[in-house]
């Protein structure tokens, strides 16, 4: 095929069949850069301790202790005034006038500690630290909470305060729940009052604000003696919980 040639020649080159293949491939589009974002800090153990940290102190009084416990928990804030803003623990202290244990309560405090700063799933701590039981026996908190060791009682405090910073989710009892055991307290109640109920005479406050009878036993669910027999079954005033369903 003849092709007609109305310009001057400047320069020439032989083509060859590579730069023929070159021509006849699509030319890539070229990719966008992609958009630069912010860098969202997680919780490692690398991450410098600020000046200042927001915390809260718990107190402790056991049967097993002559003077309280506090339980201090402070909290690093990650991404503050972001949408990835989290508020997660990064230092625990415990103090006490009773020195008598003062080597495993230093012990716990820089294991918990070590532990909250690594980061990642830290609630197991809580889990572990109220399996733990004392060889000499627990005790009942107030609300006729039982508690298997002091250990535990600190682990429930550690539980307490994911639950206020969002760690851990707190399953909320839902109304129609409330109302069934608002109705077995009722009719408890009004049993024992008739004669008609377990024996154990009078109901008796047995913590704050609680109305659980002193006759009651400890539910194997939410860990409180508020277990009664009601019509031949054993069932919790506390959450609810029946052993026949």
């Amino acid at each position: 095929m003849a092709i007609k040639i109305t310009k001057k020649i400047k320069a020439y080159s032989v083509a060859t069949p590579e730069d023929a293949a070159k021509a006849a491939s699509p030319v890539p589009a070229a990719t966008p850069a992609p958009a630069p974002s912010a860098e969202i800090i997680q919780m490692h153990e690398k991450l410098e301790r600020p000046e200042v940290l927001v915390g809260a102190t718990y107190k402790i009084k056991s049967p097993l202790f002559e003077h309280a416990l506090y339980v201090t928990i402070n909290d690093i804030v990650l991404n503050p005034g972001t949408e990835h803003e989290l508020r997660r623990p990064f230092e625990l202290f415990i103090n006490s006038k009773n020195m008598e244990h003062f080597q495993w309560i230093v012990a716990i405090t820089r294991i918990v500690s070590a532990v909250f700063r690594k980061g990642g799933d830290v609630t197991f701590l809580a889990e572990e630290m109220k399996a733990v039981f004392d060889p000499r026996g627990g005790y009942f908190k107030a609300g006729g909470v039982y508690m298997p060791s002091i250990i535990a009682e600190i682990g429930s405090v550690i539980e307490e305060h994911m639950k206020s910073i969002g760690l851990i989710k707190d399953p909320a009892i839902s109304d129609e729940q409330r109302a069934l055991i608002a109705e077995k307290r009722a009719v408890y109640e009004q049993g024992l009052r008739k004669g008609e109920g377990a024996a154990g005479g009078d109901i008796a406050v047995t913590g704050e604000g609680t109305s659980f009878p002193p006759s009651a036993t400890l539910c194997a669910k939410c860990n409180t003696k508020a277990l009664v027999l009601m019509d031949g079954c054993q069932t919790c005033l506390n959450c609810g919980y029946s052993k026949c369903g």
